[in-house]
């Protein structure tokens, strides 16, 4: 099964059309994403019963370093116990900063294995990180 979430500053559960074809403003909060993806697992994938793998692509941006405090949380004490693995994209932007892949980056250690991150040229790379994330 495949869930979507979109964000900007709030998190919305899509279908996978809205996903690939919405384009969010920005005012970027990714605790919100995180938060609904923690929620889904929560109420209908028991990680003792389910393989999890969840995948995160962004421009970098987020709206504050609260907000990144907060991700890194979530992802430190629930996503990752959760999951198989979590896997972050970092598409390049002329307006992202990139920043959000420094900070797991600093945080994580990816030779656990329970973090995979990469940083993607453009658009038009993302399918093929998307197959890399899957074979390995």
């Amino acid at each position: 099964e495949r869930k979507y979430i979109i964000h900007d500053a709030t998190a919305r559960l899509v279908d996978a059309e809205t996903f690939y074809k919405t384009t969010e403003s920005g005012g970027t909060e990714i605790s919100s994403a995180y938060s609904m993806a923690l929620k889904v697992i929560q109420e209908n994938y028991s990680p003792s019963e389910w393989n999890i793998y969840l995948l995160h692509f962004s421009d970098g941006d987020n709206w504050s370093g609260n907000d990144t405090e907060t991700c890194l949380e979530l992802m430190k004490n629930s996503l990752l116990p959760a999951s198989r693995v979590f896997c972050y994209g970092q598409v390049e932007s002329g307006t992202g900063s990139g920043q959000f892949l420094k900070d797991l980056r600093q945080n994580f250690n990816e030779s656990e294995g329970k973090l995979v991150t990469a940083q993607i040229k453009d658009q038009d790379a993302i399918i093929d990180t998307f197959k890399t994330y899957l074979e390995g």
